[in-house]
């Protein structure tokens, strides 16, 4: 058998085997990956329950949401809330610049937290975003919490 018919055997057996000849493999490069930071402002008390708004800030873009929940635990052997019927405003802007929006959602709050969202944007870098929610439910008035943040880049 020829040498040249050899070597052909051989690399037709290292195919067959799944062994490739060494190739150089470019180097990885490295990810850019952004992290989030969730920033929420003061909570507010209102009828036994506690509301809070808050930003999810990627990079440049921004998300806000506003969170109801129970303003503590319930007595012990009390009855369980009754569900109330809520009316939630949630609004952001960029402070001396666009509207991110606003979201007004009637939403059955039982004892669970709920969150409303729907409000967000990409904003420029070093601008501040304000963010207003408010619940109302017949008979309390709205009491909004609001939340000023940077958008650091």
């Amino acid at each position: 058998m020829s040498r040249l018919a050899l070597l052909a055997a051989g690399v037709a057996g290292l195919t067959t085997l799944g062994v490739a000849p060494a190739v150089a493999a470019p180097a990885p490069q490295a990810a850019t990956t952004l992290s989030t930071v969730t920033t929420c402002g003061n909570l507010g008390y209102q009828a036994g329950l506690a509301t809070k708004v808050c930003a999810e800030i990627t990079g440049t873009g921004v998300v806000l949401y506003g969170q109801v929940g129970l303003a503590g635990p319930p007595s012990p052997g009390s009855p369980a809330p009754q569900p109330k019927q809520l009316i939630t405003s949630l609004s952001g802007e960029v402070v001396g610049g666009a509207s991110l929006g606003t979201a007004n959602q009637n939403v059955i709050f039982t004892a669970s937290t709920i969150q409303v969202r729907g409000v967000g944007g990409t904003v420029p870098c070093g601008s501040t975003v304000h963010a207003s929610f408010s619940v109302a439910s017949f008979p309390w008035s709205p009491n909004p919490v609001t939340l000023d943040v940077p958008v650091a880049c």
